[in-house]
């Protein structure tokens, strides 16, 4: 701690006994001019307007929601269509046993 102050007086007494002494102690980030020579510029993009993008990613979106929505119903179809399928197996093999328990009892009645 006691470090830390006495460089920062140190540091405070530089800066005020000479503004060139600082200035030089500052670094700096300037770049080159024979670095810069090399670089080529980046080309030109044509910027896409506020309602063109905006009526894309309209577009997009819906057509993205819909085909969800699509197979999301599809799928909830066929598991209700199946279901629906096996209850009228299951119905059809009821209503066919029970044909079949009362025509043995008319069997039996009839024997008697």
């Amino acid at each position: 701690m006691a470090s830390r102050t006495m460089l920062l007086r140190t540091v405070a007494r530089a800066a005020t006994a000479s503004p060139l002494a600082s200035a030089a102690a500052a670094r700096s980030f300037q770049t080159s001019a024979r670095r810069m020579a090399g670089a080529a510029p980046l080309p030109a993009r044509k910027p896409v307007g506020a309602f063109r993008g905006g009526l894309f990613g309209f577009l997009l979106g819906t057509t993205l929601t819909g085909t969800g929505v699509y197979y999301y119903v599809l799928t909830e179809y066929k598991a209700s269509n199946d279901q629906l399928t096996e209850d009228i197996y299951t119905l059809q093999r009821a209503t066919q046993q029970l044909s079949t328990h009362l025509a043995t009892l008319e069997d039996k009645v009839q024997k008697k």
